[in-house]
C-alpha cells in the first residue's frame, strides 16, 4: 500500500522543488540577492561524517539555548530538546551538507558567496515521493494553522542531529560556561566548524552544523511511507497549508 501523507504537514510545490535541487550538483536555487541575473548553483554534496542512533530516537535542535545554559550552571531544570515524533531504524547514518556559490561583490570585493543550502541525514537509498514537515513530540498536528511552519531555534546559529536516548551526556559539553564565557570543548572538531561528541557507553553521538537562527526539519518519505531522509533548512518556502 503506498504512503498518503497528512495534507496538513505536505511540502508545497515550491518547498518540494527546493529540497530535491538542494542534492543536485548543478541545480539552481534561486538567485543571488539584489541581483537577478546571477544564480545560485549548487557546488556540491559533502559527507561531513556519520552519527550513531543506537535508540532511533533523533534530536534535532540547537546543541543548547542560552536560557539552558544559566538553569544548568545553577542546576535548576532544563527544558527537554526538540525530539522528532517519528522514528528511525537504529543505525549508523552518514550527515551530508549541500553547498551553493552565488558570487557578488561587496564594497568593491569579491565575494564567492559560499553558503549551506541544506544538511541531511540518509537514513535510506530509497528514492523519495514527498516531504513533510518533521514534527517534534510536543507539536501537535491539529493545532497546526495555515502558514505554520513548526522549527526549531538557535541563538548561536548552530543546529545538531543527536541520539536522543543519550541526550544528557552529548549535550554536556555545550553547557559549561566561566564568567559567561566557554572554555575549549572537548569536542571532535570536523569540517567546517561542525562538531561531533560521542558517547562510549551508550554508543551514541551528537553532531553539530550551521543553522542561522534555527531551522525546518523535513521528512523525505518512500513510496511505503519509510523516512529515506531528514532534511534541515533555513531558508526555505514554506509548507503547504
Amino acid at each position: 500500500m503506498e504512503w498518503v501523507g497528512d495534507p496538513r504537514l505536505a511540502a508545497g510545490p515550491e518547498a518540494a522543488g527546493y529540497l530535491e535541487a538542494a542534492f543536485t550538483p548543478g541545480a539552481q536555487l534561486g538567485t543571488v540577492y539584489d541581483d537577478p541575473t546571477t544564480p545560485v548553483v549548487v557546488t556540491g554534496i559533502e559527507e561531513l561524517t556519520t552519527i550513531r542512533v543506537p535508540s532511533g530516537r533523533l534530536v534535532v535542535d540547537a546543541p543548547w539555548h542560552d536560557d539552558e545554559v544559566y538553569n544548568y550552571q545553577r542546576g535548576l531544570p532544563t527544558p527537554p530538546p526538540r525530539e522528532l515524533a517519528v522514528k528511525i531504524p537504529p543505525g549508523v547514518y552518514p550527515v551530508e551538507i549541500a553547498w551553493t556559490a552565488g558570487p557578488y561583490e561587496f564594497m568593491g570585493e569579491h565575494c564567492d558567496g559560499i553558503e549551506c543550502a541544506a544538511t541531511r541525514l540518509c537514513i535510506s537509498d530509497e528514492p523519495v515521493v514527498g516531504w513533510e514537515m518533521g514534527l517534534g513530540v510536543e507539536d501537535d498536528t491539529d493545532r497546526l494553522q495555515p502558514g505554520d511552519k513548526p522549527r526549531f531555534y538557535s541563538d548561536a546559529n548552530v543546529g545538531c542531529f543527536a541520539d536522543a536516548g543519550a541526550w544528557t551526556a552529548l549535550a554536556a559539553p555545550f553547557r559549561t560556561f566561566t564568567d559567561g564565557v566557554p572554555p575549549p570543548r572537548n569536542t571532535e572538531q570536523l569540517a567546517n566548524g561542525c562538531e561531533r561528541v560521542r558517547d562510549a557507553s551508550q554508543h551514541a553521538d551528537l553532531v553539530t552544523f550551521g543553522a542561522e537562527s534555527g531551522g525546518i526539519v523535513w521528512l523525505g518519505r518512500t513510496k511505503t511511507g519509510d523516512i529515506a531522509a531528514i532534511v534541515v533548512t533555513s531558508g526555505l518556502p514554506g509548507a503547504k497549508a
